[in-house]
């Protein structure tokens, strides 16, 4: 029996540093069981170090381990790889997906723990001959998706799910274990909604109630504020704030993460709704085939020189829109882009035309993580435009240009308070939030005079957030690029865009300006839903 007065997690002095640079400076924190702690702070700040001396990640070992102690229930531990942190019943679900594309739903949250049954041949040969109890395992996967609150198909493959979807399959994972005293959550609502946001804090509560102490980190600091018992918050690798919730606000930790203060825009009107632009853009009775969205009827204008906003619920279709317009989904219906119809399932016919598409799925689709950042940024424009490239002997040769190359990713790397140690440095290095930026960096760099850009601010920090969307709005206003703007934040969307359309039921439900009321487009979002 532990003594109830003994925390269930002690970190004490804790440091790390990789290769001389100091990341970790004298970490100290306690969490009791069924406490939930919020761990704050922005990219570079520390948290997702901290967290894999916790988990024993690998690097940790592998770059001269850590100083300082972490306690169980008053016991120094020492992880040495994650399994011994699951043994301890530790969970964590990473800001990244660790899911087999192959599997289903059920196949993931229960991997390596599936229930057996014996058969004939196993009664004869051994237990290494017995066969998955599917039942059994339905049963257990459905479990653990009903802790959280939320509808997933338990039988769906991973590859055919939206991003939501998957988030929701990793957590079920390790709700599933019935050995759970801690879990760690590393940006879990960066890729849902509101509401599907809202249903995982729910979650979390009830995970409290029943004992399970959580960490979670997030840049969405109203949830901190909604779900934790207490707030720490990390700045250069040090505890800065260790409060309990209920004795802070959003102001406060956003001054203490940044060490200034960070205001948030109101509802932007900087591209008037009603000007007199003529449509850049225009979708007909677009349909598009992507697993997990709907996207049944969609008509929609685009005028020239506006940053327009696509939100709706997850799976109602406004991923599908520019996934279908740009030609990485099959795809029908008409677009006409300056007066031209644009060609559909044909992705180099929309580069040619100068439109440009930063991906929601980052990994999947906008770096090449083992390159470095000059070729991330360089190389699509290389291929597209020819940009970058020295000719030789009339043109018969092309070399490329690598001073070229390296002032235009250097300039992004300023424009955009990318962290990075050179330009030379591999994308899969990036923390996720500087990954993204390169993604905007890859776009900005082909000049597009339309951008679609799909949930560009996806797991990053406050800080990075204000400067993505302000280099978004920068970009449209100094070189006249019409932008459309696709995320699940509406308050985003709000101080970004003029006009605001709400897919629901794959369609568009209705287009308001950024000025009106959030229940406005709340109404929009649950008006076709089926």
């Amino acid at each position: 029996m532990t003594n109830s007065n003994i925390p269930l997690l002690e970190m004490q002095n804790i440091k790390k540093d990789f290769f001389g640079n100091q990341v970790l400076t004298d970490i100290n924190f306690t969490l009791g069981a069924g406490e939930v702690l919020g761990l704050c702070g922005e990219n570079g700040a520390g948290k997702s170090t901290l967290m894999k001396i916790l988990f024993g990640m690998d690097v940790i070992r592998e770059t001269g381990g850590y100083g300082g102690d972490v306690l169980i229930n008053g016991q120094k531990v020492t992880f040495n790889t994650p399994f011994d942190a699951l043994a301890e019943g530790i969970g964590m679900v990473h800001q990244e997906f660790s899911l087999i594309p192959g599997f289903t739903a059920t196949e993931n949250i229960l991997l390596n723990r599936e229930p057996r049954k014996n058969n004939i041949v196993s009664e004869i040969f051994g237990d290494r001959l017995n066969t998955l109890d599917r039942k059994d395992m339905a049963e257990r996967s459905a479990q653990a998706i009903q802790k959280m609150g939320v509808e997933i198909d338990a039988d769906m493959v991973i590859s055919d799910m939206p991003v939501g979807h998957k988030q929701f399959t990793e957590i079920a994972r390790e709700l599933s274990k019935e050995q759970l005293k801690l879990l760690i959550l590393d940006e879990p609502t960066a890729v849902l909604t509101e509401q599907e946001a809202e249903a995982l804090l729910t979650s979390i509560r009830s995970m409290a109630a029943r004992g399970i102490a959580v960490i979670f980190i997030t840049h969405r600091l109203h949830e901190i504020l909604a779900v934790c018992d207490k707030v720490v918050v990390m700045r250069d690798g040090c505890v800065v704030r260790d409060v309990p919730a209920n004795e802070t606000s959003v102001s406060d930790i956003t001054k203490w993460m940044v060490g200034r203060s960070v205001n948030a825009p109101a509802a932007s009107a900087a591209v008037q709704a009603g000007g007199p632009a003529k449509n850049i853009m225009s979708i007909r009775n677009l349909w598009v085939d992507m697993p997990g969205e709907t996207v049944r009827n969609v008509s929609l204008d685009i005028r020239e020189g506006e940053i327009l906003g696509i939100g709706g619920l997850a799976g109602q279709g406004k991923l599908g829109i520019p996934n279908g317009v740009m030609g990485l989904y099959d795809a029908g219906g008409t677009v006409e882009f300056d007066g031209r119809e644009i060609p559909l399932n044909a992705p180099r016919s929309c580069l040619d035309a100068s439109l440009a598409f930063v991906s929601e799925d980052r990994r999947g689709v906008g770096l090449l993580l083992d390159e470095s950042l000059e070729w991330n940024v360089a190389f699509a424009a290389m291929q597209v435009q020819g940009k970058f490239l020295k000719k030789y002997l009339g043109g018969l040769v092309s070399w490329r240009d690598e001073k070229a190359i390296r002032e235009v990713t250097r300039k992004y790397i300023d424009d955009l308070a990318i962290k990075c140690t050179s330009s030379r440095q591999k994308a899969k290095e990036l923390s996720g939030g500087n990954q993204q930026k390169i993604c905007l960096a890859k776009a900005f760099a082909l000049e597009p005079r339309f951008l679609f850009v799909s949930e560009p601010t996806r797991g990053i920090d406050v800080g990075a957030k204000a400067l993505v969307l302000e280099s978004l709005k920068q970009f449209n206003r100094e070189r006249g690029v019409t932008v459309v703007m696709i995320s699940s934040e509406l308050e985003e969307l709000r101080q970004t865009c003029g006009r605001i359309a709400i897919v629901s039921g794959g369609r568009i439900a209705g287009i308001l300006p950024a000025t009106e009321p959030s229940e406005a487009f709340g109404e929009l979002m649950v008006s076709q839903v089926k």
